[in-house]
């Protein structure tokens, strides 16, 4: 079994080559993405749900487990264990008979707990959480041995049972490896492997009053699965050695650990602590909110599938942290849509023209295409009239120097339609704000051209009043004003937020058609971007859309002036 040529440079695939070609694992490949159901997924997973799925689809017989790693009852509910499988199956990946979550091993894990009880591996500490903190020491400063550390192996399981069987508050006694106080790596300095902690768990009730430590139960829920390939971020590098002499300690089997580099993005939040304070907070209208980082959030801003796949593609697989610029996902959303999503045309901030030589009761109707990248996608008709809006910025009464759009005297194409010249500009005289404009048209340049061929530097996009629809057209910034998030628990995270990250425009005039339009469709407003149809917000004739992104690529920029190229 070979993995593709594409993955040949990745570290983590190479790795598992040499172990098929050495028969390590006798021919297999476990891996699993081991989600904490305590908050939704963010494009930090999705990395990893890409690597984990994406390795073991790529050998016969790979098989990637998904298992909720549940073993904090207070900070877990049923509610993102639902959102992390919905995320992972609109992501594309399926694991099939595979979903296991750490409280089916309960038992096990305790009962393995007692094992290293018996085996002097393990002892029950009454020290204080303040006390254990000191006595761990620090990076300079040697760790000290727990009075508690010497108990005997029967007093220690008589504790421990005791802690199992409620006798104790919680925070009064712990369960920890005994392993090396002077360890320079603080995750082997005696790390706690069990604590109390009366909660009702969502699975397994208010069977456990004891839980076992992430750490602990990660290493062997791997062992118990047979996992041969654990991959991990590089948070959990230092955390390796506890993971082997755990199950080294206990003679099971043993999966390999491997870590890579986490995903950060320029402008966004990716801390699952301060992606929850946004929620709690009320900053964000949910963990969905089309702003946040979420899985759930892209999808409903209108991000693809396809796109977050290729964005993790094109990060790859590293063992250095970088920080990627969140151009690059734009741009491939960009991509996916531009080549999928059809073109409609909308007015966002519209002003009013009257085209005075047109009939007032005449309709035409025009072809547009619907996207020129796929002609299979066909043309649409689009109704125009006497009145008709354009974009407000489209107009200029005094226009600077390479203005090519609408001003007065100033001939302009309508898109699809017919060339108008500015006549007259309608001011409120109370604030002497332009409310409406007086044009005429060319009959001779229906269709979009003219006879003699003359032809004009400006084309806009436009829609007929009569049959506008009316739409709110949510405009969205980056979260976080700084492009940088690496220093943000040095300082007041709130402060960082971008106060201009939404912008509701309430008054957007769009195509008739798209009254039709079902929550998630995805389209390009030409010459503004693209935009999905809101799913929480939407109604029948009343649609909400959220852009997705802008029609600007600074990702292509970014690239051609570190390959050379001009701006």
């Amino acid at each position: 079994m070979t993995s593709p040529e594409s993955n040949s440079t990745d570290f983590i695939r190479a790795i598992v080559q040499d172990d098929l070609e050495s028969n390590k694992y006798d021919g297999r490949v476990v891996t699993r993405f081991p989600p904490e159901p305590n908050g939704y997924l963010h494009i930090g997973h999705a990395k990893s749900i890409c690597l984990n799925f994406g390795v073991a689809s790529e050998y016969d017989g790979g098989v990637c487990h998904l298992r909720f790693d549940d073993t904090n009852p207070l900070r877990e509910d049923v509610e993102y264990i639902n959102s992390i499988q919905e995320d992972v199956r609109w992501l594309g990946f399926d694991w099939g008979s595979h979903l296991y979550y750490a409280s089916d091993y309960f038992d096990a894990l305790y009962n393995f707990a007692e094992q290293l009880i018996l085996d002097g591996r393990a002892y029950v500490d009454s020290l204080s959480a303040d006390e254990i903190r000191e006595y761990r020491g620090t990076l300079t400063v040697r760790g000290r041995e727990s009075p508690y550390r010497n108990r005997s192996a029967e007093e220690n399981l008589d504790l421990f049972r005791r802690m199992r069987d409620g006798e104790f508050e919680d925070g009064a006694h712990v369960l920890r490896a005994r392993i090396d106080m002077r360890s320079p790596n603080l995750n082997m300095r005696d790390p706690t492997i069990y604590r109390i902690r009366r909660a009702t768990h969502h699975r397994t009730g208010d069977k456990w009053c004891i839980y076992p430590m992430y750490d602990y139960a990660h290493a062997l829920s791997d062992s118990i699965e047979n996992i041969t390939h654990s991959l991990c971020t590089l948070e959990f590098e230092d955390h390796r050695p506890l993971y082997d002499w755990t199950l080294e300690a206990l003679d099971v089997y043993r999966s390999q650990q491997i870590e890579f580099a986490r995903l950060n993005l320029t402008n966004t939040v990716m801390s699952k602590r301060r992606l929850l304070q946004l929620v709690e907070g009320g900053y964000v209208s949910g963990w969905d909110d089309p702003r946040m980082p979420t899985i759930s959030g892209l999808r409903r801003r209108g991000y693809t599938p396809e796109a977050i796949r290729t964005f993790c593609e094109h990060v790859g697989i590293s063992k250095r942290d970088t920080v990627v610029n969140m151009a690059l996902l734009e741009h491939c959303i960009r991509e996916d849509l531009n080549q999928h999503a059809p073109r409609v045309m909308a007015v966002l901030n519209p002003l009013k023209v009257v085209i005075d030589n047109f009939p007032e009761d005449e309709v035409l109707e025009f072809d547009a295409v619907n996207n020129p990248e796929d002609p299979s996608m066909g043309s649409r008709k689009v109704p125009f009239s006497r009145e008709v809006y354009i974009e407000r910025d489209d107009f200029r009464e005094e226009p600077p120097s390479r203005f090519f759009r609408l001003a007065p005297g100033r001939e302009v194409r309508l898109r699809y339609a017919c060339y108008i010249t500015c006549q007259d500009v309608v001011k409120d005289p109370a604030t002497g704000e332009i409310i409406e404009l007086h044009c005429t048209y060319d009959p001779e340049s229906v269709g979009g051209s003219t006879p003699d061929g003359r032809r004009v530097r400006g084309t806009l996009h436009w829609v007929s009043a009569r049959h506008a629809l009316q739409a709110e057209v949510r405009l969205y910034d980056y979260l976080l004003r700084d492009s940088d998030e690496e220093d943000e628990d040095s300082r007041d995270f709130i402060s960082l937020l971008n106060p201009d990250s939404l912008q509701a425009l309430t008054d957007c005039q769009v195509e008739p058609g798209l009254a039709n339009a079902e929550p998630g469709n995805r389209y390009q407003f030409e010459r503004q971007g693209y935009f999905c149809v809101d799913t929480r917000d939407s109604r029948p004739g009343a649609p909400v859309f959220n852009r997705t992104v802008s029609l600007r690529d600074s990702w292509a920029r970014i690239e051609q002036s570190q390959s050379g190229g001009g701006s």
